[in-house]
């Protein structure tokens, strides 16, 4: 009798976590509703648009076996402050993407009004403004399109802000910063 209490309550506690699996309700997507495998094709997908789509100076990949976390490379466009310079970011997604943006920040120091020290990046569509319409590839030249024109009116970096009118020693900073950490990262 104990052993069927027992196989009662692993059936149970079996069946406790299938339940919410099914979407009943498609128009109110929450965590407990959302198919890791339905998230994992979802980026297998963007993968391979990010691959196919040409998109100069912006690249990105799984890191290792986990499709939830990436490793992204962008480089400054042309005709900017930050041409010639290559950054590399982590992007993590979260289980419920894309109904939640993923983490995304410089792995490679950057100096830039809405990037603090830590790699952190102010950018509305990674926050408040995020869509499940947006995919890796936006979010990337989203952001290589901010290093070029950055929101110095809501800076993380306050002194990148108040450098950015003096192009000649904000691009001093740049540099040395951009140096300096890859003397670190080798």
């Amino acid at each position: 009798m104990e052993v069927r209490n027992s196989v009662a309550m692993d059936n149970s506690s079996m069946a406790a976590p299938q339940q919410p699996s099914p979407p009943s309700k498609q128009n109110k997507p929450s965590p407990n509703s959302v198919d890791t495998s339905s998230v994992s094709q979802r980026l297998q997908k963007e993968l391979m648009s990010l691959m196919m789509s040409g998109d100069i100076g912006v690249s990105a990949f799984p890191e290792g076996e986990n499709i939830f976390s990436w490793i992204g490379t962008i480089e400054g466009a042309k005709d900017t402050i930050y041409e010639g310079l290559s950054y590399k970011l982590s992007l993590r997604f979260p289980l419920d993407y894309p109904f939640k943006p993923p983490q995304v920040k410089f792995e490679t120091p950057c100096f830039h009004p809405n990037v603090d020290q830590y790699g952190n990046i102010c950018l509305d569509i990674l926050q408040d403004k995020w869509s499940s319409a947006y995919d890796c590839r936006t979010i990337l030249l989203s952001i290589q399109s901010l290093l070029g024109e950055p929101n110095i009116d809501s800076p993380l970096n306050n002194y990148a802000a108040a450098l950015w009118n003096n192009q000649e020693a904000y691009k001093k900073m740049i540099h040395k910063l951009y140096t300096d950490g890859e003397a670190f990262e080798s």
